[in-house]
């Protein structure tokens, strides 16, 4: 159970310093101009993040998959989503009580 944790707390971390990030740069360009580069940047954040979270939820059990260990690897996908769908429910929490 440890390794779907840490693969879960992986996820959520990257998350929060993605925001912290966005806030803090949108918030020192909030009066320029907007420009080309804007949507390129946030498209290539985009496909940035769609990596790191296929690798942090994806690579361990498509490892156990191909090692046919297929009830294992259904399992540790499992954990990893349910332990993540915990922190989306802490993340939710939060929005309505700050």
């Amino acid at each position: 159970m440890k390794k779907p944790f840490l693969h879960a707390l992986a996820a959520a971390l990257y998350i929060v310093v993605i925001v912290f990030v966005a806030q803090a740069v949108g918030s020192a360009l909030k009066d320029q101009n907007d420009s080309i580069i804007t949507p390129m940047t946030m498209l290539s954040l985009f496909v940035l993040s769609a990596a790191i979270m296929g690798y942090l939820f994806l690579s361990e059990p498509l490892q156990l998959f191909l090692e046919n260990k297929k009830q294992e690897a259904v399992t540790f996908f499992a954990k990893t989503v349910g332990i993540f769908a915990c922190f989306v429910a802490v993340f939710t929490i939060l929005l309505f009580l700050v």
